[in-house]
């Protein structure tokens, strides 16, 4: 993901799902999809057709989360033959990349660390009706056609299942005014799952947008020291599918 840096051409659909709303585009993907932000407080996402991650896919996991989570709340989900697109309310805070963290990491990387944790308190397992297991995740890259290493395909014992965020990088936490964690997005790959497999994500990409220095800072945040073979196995196993 990354933030736009020249002008973003607008979609017909999209400029009809903001039903006249000033837009701003705040997120491209490798995919080709857009995030736009309208100007009455929401967000449309607007993607081509990926095998994947489904907007239909985050639509029901944003559902299912939200009584427990603070997550955004669907408004619309729709697809047509090259597309899909998914409207939401935004949130209130801020991405633990918008400017003002990236010149406080410290505040930023601790507040990812604890709302991870949150998340993962927060969210039950009992019921919960997606996995990001890795057997699942090892399927989901052969539909792909990626051909992961026979030596990923054995996992570190589980040390605590959750519900996984899922894409666990720093981005996709929020954080309130005061720099402490507020809620979650992006969540289309929710889904139990060793708690490593979303700590080792999320500390690996501090230093994707902070530097080099902070990956136990945040796990440290989590509430639990480094395990550096459950570390290693789900870093490489992300890079890998």
């Amino acid at each position: 993901m990354t933030i736009p840096t020249t002008e973003v051409p607008v979609p017909a659909l999209v400029r009809r799902l903001a039903g006249g709303a000033y837009l701003e585009p705040v997120w491209l993907n490798e995919a080709g999809g857009v995030t736009w932000r309208t100007g009455d407080g929401r967000y449309v996402k607007y993607a081509p057709h990926d095998d994947e991650v489904s907007l239909a896919d985050e639509a029901a996991r944003l559902a299912w989360a939200a009584p427990y989570a603070t997550v955004p709340r669907v408004l619309e989900n729709g697809a047509d033959a090259t597309h899909e697109w998914l409207v939401t309310v935004a949130l209130p805070g801020r991405s633990a990349v918008d400017a003002r963290w990236i010149a406080e990491p410290a505040t930023a990387v601790r507040a990812v660390g604890r709302g991870l944790r949150m998340l993962h308190d927060a969210l039950p397992v009992d019921g919960c009706p997606f996995a990001w297991t890795v057997p699942v995740r090892l399927e989901a890259a052969a539909r792909r056609g990626i051909r992961v290493p026979s030596a990923l395909h054995e996992p570190p014992p589980v040390d605590r299942l959750v519900v996984c965020h899922g894409d666990a990088c720093v981005p996709n936490t929020l954080l309130n005014d005061d720099g402490g964690p507020l809620g979650h997005v992006d969540l289309g790959a929710l889904g139990i799952g060793d708690r490593w497999a979303d700590i080792a994500v999320a500390s690996m990409s501090t230093a994707w947008n902070y530097g080099p220095g902070w990956e136990d800072e945040l796990i440290a945040a989590y509430g639990m020291p480094p395990d550096r073979e459950r570390l290693d196995y789900y870093r490489d196993l992300w890079n890998a599918t």
